[in-house]
């Protein structure tokens, strides 16, 4: 294969730079003989927007690569504790929290990389650098992919099956007959319809309160989206207008400057009359 230094710095180059510098690594190999090195670089894939974002990541952001993959793996053993009865709750809800927090802040600083380079920032392609680097943080094979920064496309995150793991349930156990229970009276059937009708409110609530709380976040989430674009936006026009100014101061010292050669030249004419 191709020396790994030239094919690392195919990866890092600006996106729009991949097709040229490829065609140009694979027409060197080829003059120096190295025709089945040469092939194979020729058929390396430009990588998708996402996945340039991730290797890119990988370049720039070692640390927070890093506290990614310890994450995962803090995410692994905390659902695998749980599973065999040995975790708890808040440590499975902490451990998932520091793996989100570390795909937000590399999602972030991917924000800022496909910005700077001028590509489309969709929220689709936010997405799927999430999903790239939550399966990097969570599966051997998609790290190993991830790692080299030589990503071509962007990965799927499939799930720990945390449905099998409910935090604060304990397991399913078997049960054992029992003998019918005794007619309740009507005090206690009364109680017990109380009851279930509270129970039944507070499991009506806590969904609704949950369901508020899922579109506050997809709330904050466009309006940051919206307020990154608009400071974008106004940096641009900022630029574009000091640029204005100062084509404009250019124009009118050039204005008057031919305003007096004029006036200069009237007085000749006036005087060689």
């Amino acid at each position: 294969m191709a020396d790994l230094d030239a094919l690392d710095d195919l990866y890092g180059l600006p996106l729009d730079r991949f097709v040229p510098e490829r065609t140009a690594l694979a027409r060197e190999l080829r003059g120096a003989g190295r025709r089945e090195e040469a092939a194979e670089v020729a058929a390396l894939r430009k990588p998708s927007v996402a996945a340039w974002a991730v290797n890119q990541l990988v370049r720039t952001q070692r640390k927070a690569v890093d506290e990614l993959f310890e994450a995962g793996d803090g995410l692994r053993a905390a659902h695998d504790e749980v599973l065999a009865g040995q975790g708890d709750a808040d440590s499975l809800r902490g451990a998932v929290a520091r793996e989100r927090g570390a795909v937000d802040g590399l999602t972030q600083a991917a924000r800022g990389l496909l910005t700077t380079q001028g590509h489309e920032l969709s929220q689709t392609i936010i997405d799927r650098v999430s999903d790239t680097l939550h399966a990097a943080a969570l599966d051997a094979d998609a790290r190993a992919q991830v790692s080299d920064g030589r990503l071509e496309r962007e990965l799927r995150h499939v799930g720990l099956g945390m449905a099998a793991a409910v935090p604060g349930t304990p397991p399913a156990r078997t049960r054992t007959p029992k003998k019918p229970a005794a007619k309740p009276t009507k005090a206690e059937a009364a109680d017990r319809a109380a009851a279930e009708k509270q129970a039944k409110e507070r499991a009506e609530a806590r969904s609704e309160a949950r369901a508020a709380e899922r579109e506050a976040r997809r709330r904050v989430e466009r309006a940051t989206r919206a307020a990154g674009t608009a400071l974008e936006r106004r940096n641009q026009a900022a630029e574009a207008l000091e640029d204005a100014e100062e084509a404009l101061t250019e124009a009118e010292r050039e204005r008057s400057e031919a305003e007096e050669q004029l006036r200069e030249a009237e007085q000749a004419i006036r005087d060689a009359g």
